[in-house]
């Protein structure tokens, strides 16, 4: 038995990425965490392969997101990523007048034709988006961000997985880390 996030968990239940450490900072105590360090921790090599299961996992590690918009910029399409995170972030606006700026600096950025980053989408949705911040919401690039959400989940997800970024960083992950510890450990 060991405590993961809080919950008491038999070492046989645990997640196919979590490894069992028994010893703790030279200690065996199977039932705590031990001056705040977990008997149980995500393996270096099982992190990059986790990635793989599905775009949301990859997503939401920093780790995998910095690899990710590499690859991105590698195949010239890193505006789809950071369009995503910039409505993600856009959606945690609070004010009134900071979700006005947000919103005018992410469709000047990514939506306007004219855009610096601009990211391919048709005309009507380009113009539904044009409407829609003129009053705007945390809501008005939703249909849009759910569209190259999509997009990089069906093309550049696969691609990424496939691709010698990925597979680098798996291999180094699995020669150069296998001993290590977290940094939380």
């Amino acid at each position: 038995m060991g405590v993961l996030c809080g919950q008491t968990r038999d070492q046989n239940s645990l997640p196919s990425s979590l490894t069992y450490i028994p010893q703790v900072i030279g200690e065996k105590d199977d039932n705590a965490i031990v001056k705040g360090r977990c008997c149980f921790h995500r393996s270096p090599t099982t992190e990059t392969t986790v990635w793989s299961e599905n775009m949301d996992t990859l997503l939401t590690n920093q780790a995998g997101l910095d690899a990710f918009r590499t690859f991105l910029k590698s195949e010239f399409s890193e505006e789809n990523a950071e369009f995503w995170l910039a409505c993600e972030d856009f959606k945690k606006t609070e004010s009134a007048e900071k979700i006005a700026s947000k919103a005018k600096m992410i469709y000047s950025e990514f939506i306007d034709a004219e855009a610096p980053k601009e990211i391919n989408i048709d005309f009507s949705t380009r113009d539904l988006i044009s409407k829609n911040i003129a009053e705007p919401t945390l809501t008005c690039f939703d249909e849009v961000q759910k569209l190259i959400y999509s997009l990089m989940a069906k093309d550049s997800f696969p691609q990424f997985l496939k691709s010698e970024i990925y597979k680098k960083l798996v291999n180094s992950k699995q020669v150069g880390n296998h001993k290590k510890w977290l940094p939380f450990l």
